[in-house]
């Protein structure tokens, strides 16, 4: 990333608007040109259309977290590092046992959860209202749940909201009593004992990238968050699995590189994102995201940029984080992201590493959502 930043342009950018949270549904968005006034409705939609689910017009769709509590706080957001394969016993196991029941009593399937990836799952509310506060519970580490609840915005609201603060207490009595727990307690090791649902939204209305910025063609989105698959899926992109991509810091790091390789040769745009670096932060864990850091720029970039030279055809490289994770605060922050831009032939700023500091002398500047992917997709002419 250094050689990077040497031989390009760097600068800030801010990824999210006023008014908005910092979270990576908001600042990808905005990364990639959308103006998040027309086209924001949460991340429980986009994982959605990951994940493969088919919204209805009156679904509201949630992100739920499996989450840790201990003596009445938010432990963990991730349910102790929950694998794929534990979360889908546990999601089955509340739509048996929590779902079916609030069906039954309401006539009609009311509540679904759907498994998603690692912690990461989906729940929709059918008839549900989109105007209620959800906290994230990765911006809430060892705070007091309680106060954290769900609240109704606007009187109508007010049913979901309840549905929802009910859904979290009786996840409560009933997870802790699932074998994967039992195991877990047995042990002494952290149990998934709740479920924490949060940044619900509808069905959201985008254009492609295609339709958006003409000159791109085609496009793929490699990552292993449904989230970002989400956007993909919506931007128009083709969403390629890499096998081995998990999210943390032992994913393929390898594997995706070559993925983006393969796809720079057919595709005009492709987007790839590591989590990993990100899941440290919220860890508070700094030798992990120092390493995830180092992984990321030996394994996945320094190939991608030696195979771009190889190449005949021009090539515009940029690299940036979403938002800043802080590992002394393990929660997103809203401030300015440092960003690189970088292509054969464009005329190098004073900037001679990559990083916070160093980017706030590039030669771009301050730039604020729409303008980054204004900037790249103008780059050539530069």
């Amino acid at each position: 990333m250094d050689q990077l930043a040497k031989e390009g342009r760097c600068g800030r950018l801010i990824t999210v608007p006023e008014g908005f949270p910092p979270g990576s549904e908001v600042a990808n968005t905005a990364i990639l040109g959308y103006d998040l006034n027309k086209v924001y409705e949460g991340r429980g939609p986009l994982e959605a259309a990951s994940i493969g689910y088919e919204m209805a017009d009156d679904d509201l769709a949630l992100r739920c977290n499996i989450i840790n509590l201990q003596d009445g706080k938010i432990i963990t957001h991730n349910g102790g590092n929950l694998e794929t394969e534990d979360a889908r016993l546990l999601i089955d196991y509340l739509n048996e046992t929590l779902a079916k029941p609030i069906n039954e009593r309401e006539g009609c399937e009311r509540v679904k959860f759907i498994t998603g990836i690692q912690y990461r799952h989906l729940l929709v509310i059918k008839g549900g209202n989109k105007h209620i506060t959800c906290a994230p519970p990765h911006d809430h580490p060892n705070e007091e749940w309680r106060p954290l609840l769900v609240k109704a915005d606007i009187p109508e609201a007010q049913e979901t909201a309840e549905l929802l603060n009910e859904l979290i207490l009786k996840s409560q009595e009933l997870l802790p009593k699932h074998p994967y727990n039992q195991a877990k307690a047995a042990k002494g090791e952290r149990q998934a004992n709740s479920i924490w649902p949060w940044s619900g939204g509808y069905r959201p209305s985008m254009e492609t990238l295609m339709q958006q910025y003409p000159e791109i063609k085609s496009g793929t989105v490699i990552s292993a968050v449904d989230l970002i698959r989400g956007i993909g899926h919506y931007a128009g992109l083709k969403i390629v699995e890499v096998e081995g991509a998990t999210g943390l810091a032992d994913t393929n790091y390898e594997g995706k590189a070559q993925a983006a390789i393969e796809a720079l040769e057919h595709d005009d745009f492709v987007f790839v994102h590591v989590e990993a670096s990100d899941e440290a932060g919220h860890d508070g864990d700094l030798e992990l995201k120092l390493k995830t850091i180092e992984y990321l720029d030996q394994r996945l970039i320094k190939p991608i940029y030696e195979h771009i030279l190889k190449m005949n055809k021009p090539v515009c490289l940029a690299v940036l984080p979403d938002h800043l994770t802080p590992v002394e605060m393990r929660i997103h922050v809203g401030q300015p992201v440092p960003f690189l831009i970088w292509h054969k032939g464009i005329a190098p700023d004073e900037v001679q590493q990559y990083d916070e500091v160093s980017c706030v002398s590039g030669s771009f500047g301050l730039l604020k959502l729409q303008e980054f992917m204004q900037t790249f997709m103008n780059i050539d002419k530069m």
